[in-house]
């Protein structure tokens, strides 16, 4: 299906890889694996086609559809879920909007005597033929059934995709990909946004896919679960094993092991011919002897180990200065949206130097609580920081917090106080980030690499809490290794979310529950906290409960008008949420700008027309959501 053949690509004149070689067919599903910024997301894009490589050739069959999941992706404002799910389907949109130009024709012209009306009505039969081969009957199930896998509610169907995190935004162009009938799937990071029961869908999902499945991953799990062939790029080559990967990396250690053995034991006989060489030439007797194996010498192949790359981060956590005994007291933290209720009546006692794990399924209010205690949002109760506390905070989604469009140290630089400014090249070092590599943008680094970079940065502030939400997305295996062992010799207190139990082993020596709105204690590590609940593994404790439900007796369907009615107050509210959204961010800027030069804007009456009129139109619109909320509400009971 796809033949690559001596690829090589280089960048600043450093080959990332050369003459790599390897074969995809039907049934392939490959883990593309190696560490950060070793080229994964690079061959992904020139697979796709996205960029050429400097030499090799990239051969494919005729008509190949190709599908590549990118983790930068930009959707058309003021479509649903539902109508960018849609697009998916081109042709078959192109084909039903011909069908309804032809229907309308049939319903308006009056005559059915002449050779157009007849023309039509072929035209009808063709469209309506070629509608069906193309599965114009399926593709709104289809469309649902794969939005309900990747963790949509049908009641979200019809909200406009502008409303959605990022994370869920990558699920709806992931649900676009999974609909299109691509021959060759390239999905970079597909489970960095989705929680267990998504996952556990797609790996059964990919596991019968048809075509070839191309994935760059750092889920161990997730690999196994749905490769059966792995190819490893490290230091320029391509290790490629029909293993998945746990199984190849047992493999690779093997073989290397004979590699060495082999090695030294022809190490150990040239050392002897060597010296034989060297006693024979001093005798003009056995000089022709030393010739013949001076040449026997020459004709020998080298055996040669390949080689590991273990460059790895040099990573610690300073204590900033030691806080009072207890750091944070949170009491009776309530946190709803709208209806939602997310915590409720949350009490938590933290003491210095504890060490603690979040876990639970998601949703459950384990992020929420992270961002509670930073004050990112007003929430019912009350959280006090004990004396001196100087909290980290490192967010799930840090990375997207960077800017872009300035250098690697342009970030440190500006992040940075007057008595760590001479110290961020030698800390961006210490991340793996040298020589040039600091006069990088930050848009074209990997998601590995820009997480690394979100980390170096964290480092620059005074810390002696540390509040961790899931930071090993998107970092490799050896990455989070480091991270891992920097973490456990931190001197200060640690409250750390993650769904990862490799990582959360020998992490916390107590483990909090998120469910059902409140939190339960289990004074011990995750190993602990999982024989405690009977379980198996971290899958089993977020997998959503299942609640059987005895179906009634008798159903009604809505009828054609009550759902057209349900559909036209959902487009509704999702327009209103989108303009208090947007308005919201207008009266932020405001409020900024007043901020830095009030006296300039006092002046200005347009400015506060402007600015009060924007507040009372915000007042309207929140009325308004409210209204068609409640008209909802009461249509669904």
């Amino acid at each position: 299906m796809l033949n690559i053949h001596n690829l090589s690509v280089s960048f600043g004149g450093t080959y990332l890889f050369e003459e790599v070689t390897f074969r995809l067919g039907a049934g392939d599903r490959v883990g593309l694996v190696g560490k950060n910024g070793a080229g994964k997301s690079t061959m992904l894009k020139m697979l796709a086609g996205d960029f050429a490589p400097d030499s090799g050739v990239i051969s494919q069959e005729k008509d190949i559809r190709m599908g590549f999941l990118r983790q930068d992706i930009d959707f058309e404002h003021g479509r649903t879920v539902l109508e960018e799910a849609y697009e998916a389907f081109t042709e078959i949109k192109i084909v039903e909007k011909k069908l309804e130009q032809i229907n309308h024709q049939l319903v308006t012209r009056t005559d059915y005597e002449s050779e157009e009306y007849g023309q039509i009505i072929e035209d009808l039969s063709d469209y309506t033929h070629r509608f069906e081969l193309l599965g114009g009957y399926n593709y709104v199930g289809d469309t649902e059934k794969i939005l309900l896998g990747l963790g949509f509610k049908r009641e979200v169907f019809n909200n406009q995709t502008e409303t959605f995190s990022g994370g869920w935004r990558m699920r709806i162009e992931l649900a676009k990909l999974l609909l299109q009938s691509n021959d060759v799937l390239l999905l970079d990071e597909p489970t960095n946004h989705l929680d267990i029961e998504s996952i556990i869908w797609l790996e059964n999902f990919l596991r019968n896919y048809p075509g070839v499945v191309v994935i760059v991953s750092h889920d161990k799990m997730f690999l196994d679960n749905v490769t059966n062939r792995t190819i490893e790029i490290s230091l320029g080559k391509a290790y490629d094993f029909n293993k998945p990967y746990s199984q190849y990396l047992e493999l690779r250690h093997e073989i290397r092991e004979k590699q060495l053995a082999t090695q030294k034991n022809q190490q150990k006989k040239i050392e002897e011919t060597e010296k034989l060489i060297e006693k024979f030439r001093a005798k003009a007797s056995k000089a022709s002897m030393a010739q013949s194996l001076i040449k026997k010498l020459d004709k020998v192949e080298r055996i040669e180990v390949d080689e590991d790359d273990n460059s790895v981060m040099n990573i610690s956590f300073p204590v900033s200065k030691e806080p009072g005994k207890v750091v944070i007291e949170a009491e009776h933290v309530t946190k709803s949206y709208g209806d939602k209720t997310i915590l409720k009546d949350i009490s938590l006692l933290v003491e210095r130097g504890s060490k603690i794990a979040f876990v639970g399924q998601n949703g459950q209010g384990k992020s929420t609580f992270i961002k509670a205690l930073v004050n990112e949002f007003e929430y019912d109760g009350n959280i006090k920081l004990g004396h001196n506390v100087q909290l980290g905070y490192f967010a799930q989604n840090q990375a997207e917090y960077l800017d872009g469009e300035i250098t690697l140290l342009q970030t440190m630089e500006d992040a940075a106080t007057d008595t760590n400014r001479m110290k961020v090249r030698d800390m961006l070092g210490s991340f793996l980030f040298r020589g040039d590599d600091v006069e990088k943008k930050v848009k074209v680094l990997s998601g590995g690499e820009r997480n690394r970079l979100a980390l170096c940065k964290l480092l620059l502030q005074p810390i002696n809490v540390l509040l961790m939400d899931e930071p090993t997305n998107h970092l490799d295996i050896k990455s989070k290794n480091v991270l891992k062992a920097a973490l456990q010799k931190f001197g200060g207190t640690l409250l750390l979310v993650s769904h990862d139990r490799d990582f959360l082993q020998g992490m916390s020596n107590i483990v909090y529950e998120f469910k059902d709105q409140k939190i339960k204690e289990y004074l011990g590590d995750i190993n602990f906290f999982l024989e405690q609940r009977n379980l198996e593994n971290m899958r089993e404790v977020e997998k959503k409960d299942v609640v059987k439900t005895t179906a009634p007796k008798e159903t009604t369907k809505a009828s054609y008008e009550d759902q057209k009615k349900t559909k036209a107050l959902q487009n509704r509210l999702s327009k209103i949420e989108s303009q208090i959204q947007q308005l919201e961010k207008d009266i932020q800027h405001d409020d900024k700008m007043l901020e830095t030069n009030y006296d300039k804007h006092i002046e200005d009456a347009s400015f506060f027309t402007a600015y009060n009129k924007k507040k009372e139109d915000l007042d309207q619109l929140l009325i308004d959501w409210e209204a068609v909320q409640e008209e909802i509400d009461n249509f669904n009971s």
